[in-house]
């Protein structure tokens, strides 16, 4: 049914696993993967501003920060290929640079043909989820295809050995 995944990945240990999930699920659907990391984007808007006051960046830092970027990507897609080829599910590796990670991901996914968006969901709610956002989320609102979600499995209900322990009660 799926012929091509295109998995994004952050180098988290979430990541790490959706990774593992996918090679294993491209295996058996016979499909190829393409990994894709987004670079960090220090650039703003030229209207871009803190407190009003303008935002201007060293060009040197925002290089030594490009080169730093750029070398974690690819030890991020060379383990995803490692996994991949111990496995045997032939792959790719992509950089997405865009300002907007959740485009950079649509934009990756219709670039090299993939049929299925695999990613993962670090699961934020409330707060969190409101200040960090999901990039997860907003593929999932502005993608056409199909988005396959790997969030990291919870305590299974009932099961008090990972359950968190209830407070002791209070002595009286």
């Amino acid at each position: 049914m799926f012929r091509h995944l295109l998995v994004p990945t952050d180098g988290s240990d979430l990541s790490d696993g959706t990774i593992r999930r996918a090679v294993s699920f491209a295996r058996e659907a016979g499909a190829t993967i393409t990994f894709l990391h987004v670079l960090a984007n220090l650039a703003l808007p030229p209207q871009g501003s803190l407190y009003g006051d303008p935002v201007l960046l060293d060009p040197a830092v925002v290089e030594h920060f490009s080169q730093a970027e750029r070398a974690y990507a690819d030890e991020l897609l060379g383990r995803a290929r490692a996994v991949a080829e111990e496995a045997g599910v032939p792959c790719d590796t992509a950089v997405g640079e865009h300002p907007v990670v959740y485009e950079a991901i649509i934009d990756a996914a219709t670039r090299h043909g993939c049929d299925l968006i695999f990613m993962a969901s670090h699961g934020r709610r409330g707060l969190a989820g409101l200040l960090l956002g999901s990039e997860t989320q907003r593929v999932l609102t502005h993608t056409e295809l199909p988005v396959l979600v790997f969030r990291r499995p919870g305590p299974a209900a009932g099961d008090a050995q990972d359950a968190p322990s209830a407070p002791a009660a209070p002595a009286c």
